[in-house]
């Protein structure tokens, strides 16, 4: 499947506050183990899942197709850009780590708040500074480049994936996720 330029960035700018609803609910959980509380685990995993299923395995894809069209098109615009992948690669080992704590913690395995905060603290960061930048720079040229190119097509046949949480068919194993995430826009 080829996409317009300009509908995959759109996309991205979607999938993007989506991720951001997806760190938000994070965020809270982190905040109940710094208070001591009993984080919702459940919740955590699937949060993870959906970021590794998704966002690392279509999204992330998706931008990296993007920016070697950016490069291909306009090198003048590639400044910068050879830090995508192994940005994506770094939040995606990230992802893992965490959902290895929260397997472990599900197992019976003895992982530590500090832990637990540290890692999720990290993906969360990191994450929010490396969209904050696509959004900011990034996603700006990219927008330059569609108005230079307002025809040009880019193919996601390998990434043509639907979102599992916020696409037209939500898988049923995401239930307490959707349900968090309605308990969240209701709260707002």
């Amino acid at each position: 499947m080829t996409i317009l330029l300009m509908d995959l960035l759109d996309d991205l700018r979607q999938d993007h506050r989506n991720m951001s609803i997806m760190l938000d609910l994070l965020s809270d959980q982190v905040d109940h183990i710094r208070d001591g509380e009993r984080p919702d685990y459940e919740l955590i995993h699937d949060i993870m899942r959906y970021m590794t299923v998704y966002s690392d395995a279509v999204h992330h894809p998706k931008e990296d197709l993007l920016y070697a069209a950016m490069k291909a098109k306009h090198p003048e615009l590639d400044e910068d850009l050879e830090r995508v992948e192994p940005e994506h690669r770094e939040i995606a080992g990230r992802g893992e780590i965490l959902r290895a704590d929260v397997e472990a913690v599900a197992s019976g395995a003895a992982v530590t708040r500090e832990r637990l905060v540290e890692d999720t603290s990290d993906y969360v960061k990191t994450l929010r500074k490396h969209m904050a930048w696509e959004e900011e720079d990034l996603f700006r040229r990219a927008k330059d480049l569609i108005e230079d190119e307002a025809e040009m097509f880019i193919d996601i046949s390998n990434f043509d994936r639907l979102d599992p949480v916020f696409g037209p068919e939500r898988e049923h194993s995401f239930e307490n996720l959707l349900r968090n995430i309605k308990d969240l826009s209701n709260s707002t």
